[in-house]
């Protein structure tokens, strides 16, 4: 997990604004793979949304706290069911967010 700053959380979540969810959380928990898939995922595009669904097992805020601390994901926001995930990129040509961070 990264530590971000204040200043660097309002970047992404501003990025991520006009985003669409990739990945929905319905009736069945979270998982290690599921999570695999999600690195996966922000390995390629470092910044996307989750959405949680209504028929959801859990929370919003319970998914965030499972994801952070079973992945090196962050969770930039939890906005009603939506989360915004950010995760560096390792290879250069992915890295679209992580190299306009604010210092």
């Amino acid at each position: 997990m990264v530590n971000l700053k204040g200043k660097q959380k309002r970047f992404l979540r501003a990025q991520a604004h006009d985003m669409n969810p990739v990945f929905q959380i319905g009736k069945y928990p979270l998982t290690e793979e599921v999570l695999g898939e999600y690195e996966d995922a922000l390995s390629k595009r470092e910044l996307m949304k989750v959405q949680v669904l209504q028929n959801a097992s859990m929370t919003a805020k319970e998914a965030a706290e499972f994801i952070e601390e079973h992945s090196e994901i962050t969770v930039v926001q939890v906005i009603g069911k939506v989360l915004v995930l950010y995760l560096p990129a390792e290879e250069e040509k992915y890295q679209r967010y992580s190299t306009e961070l604010p210092q």
